[in-house]
């Protein structure tokens, strides 16, 4: 699929980024366009890779549409994944959310339509399902440019794909928990009864490469990911850390945060079809007449929305997910 393919990643210095590249690599591309506005990052991740030659690092903003549709020139592929992705961050500064998030969004769909690429692949947030915060508003808006701009007289083709938290990423609350078994003693819990969903970065990549291949333009590919109370994923950083007397610290919910997080909502439930054993596919409400063709054979799914109180995993099964991405 990408051999010999000229493949663009914008926010590519980021946990996703690089894993993304390490697996693309392996396709035998012609190049990676690197871009992103984090120099030191670009420095870092050169190093790391040993300079390989196929790896091409470009400082740039896609809030920039010139730099982008220069960096767009030849490009077969986009993996969209720059954005402000912290919620108390999108929260106290929305303005900058909007500018990164939404006009960014567009500007690399009209620097792919203006530069004939051949696919856009947009990497959304379960956050932007019913969205409460900022941060979700701005991904959902994310996911209507995209999707919308399968409508237009291009042979480029867009696609969405929803997943929840990957595990190990910048910002993870497992590197947030250790941090503080080690250092404080005590680990902060926002809610005893909150959960969230999570899959390791190399399954996520798997499944990104999956959805790359067999869309056709116009799907928003759900992940199908495992759940768990953070509670009970911090008891088990804490066994496995044999450190005694670690105390649980309530902070309570922080603007724009939700108990459970939600990948398909109620409504999008109604145009929601069980596409195999790994995703769910959202169809638009208005569906053009290719996409109905392709997806005939499959049928709507009886769910009233899927949120991440269920299923939840066990402490085992959270232990063996932790070891198996090497975090304990």
């Amino acid at each position: 699929m990408f051999n010999n393919q000229i493949i663009l990643v914008t926010g590519g210095t980021g946990s996703w980024g690089h894993e993304l590249v390490k697996q693309l690599l392996t396709y035998k591309p012609k190049e990676i366009r690197i871009f992103s506005r984090n120099e030191s990052n670009q420095f870092k991740m050169k190093q790391e890779f040993d300079n390989n030659p196929k790896l091409r690092f470009l400082i740039g903003d896609i809030k920039e549409k010139d730099t982008l549709i220069e960096a767009c020139q030849g490009v077969d592929y986009i993996f969209h994944l720059a954005a402000l992705k912290h919620v108390p961050v999108c929260e106290e500064q929305p303005i900058e959310a909007l500018k990164t998030n939404v006009n960014g969004t567009k500007n690399v769909i009209d620097a792919a339509i203006q530069c004939n690429v051949h696919k856009v692949v947009y990497i959304s947030t379960d956050k932007a399902s019913n969205p409460v915060n900022f941060y979700g508003m701005t991904k959902a808006m994310g996911e209507r440019l995209i999707i919308h701009a399968n409508t237009f007289n291009t042979k480029t083709r867009f696609v969405c794909i929803r997943g929840g938290n990957v595990l190990g990423t910048n910002g993870s609350v497992i590197h947030i928990f250790k941090k503080q078994i080690k250092e404080k003693g005590k680990i902060g819990i926002t809610d005893v009864e909150m959960t969230r969903f999570f899959l390791a970065i190399e399954d996520a990549i798997k499944l990104v490469f999956k959805a790359v291949s067999e869309s056709i333009g116009g799907e928003i590919f759900v992940m199908k990911m495992p759940s768990c109370k953070i509670v009970d994923l911090a008891d088990v950083l804490v066994n496995s850390s044999h450190t005694e007397n670690i105390e649980f610290e309530i902070l309570g919910i922080r603007p724009g945060e939700k108990i459970h997080e939600l990948l398909i909502s109620e409504y999008e439930a109604k145009q929601t079809i069980s596409y195999d054993e790994k995703y769910f596919v959202i169809l638009p409400s208005v569906p053009p007449k290719y996409l109905n063709e392709h997806y005939s054979q499959y049928k709507l799914i009886n769910l009233s929305n899927y949120n991440s109180s269920k299923g939840l995993m066990t402490k085992d099964e959270i232990e063996k997910m932790l070891k198996k991405g090497r975090f304990i």
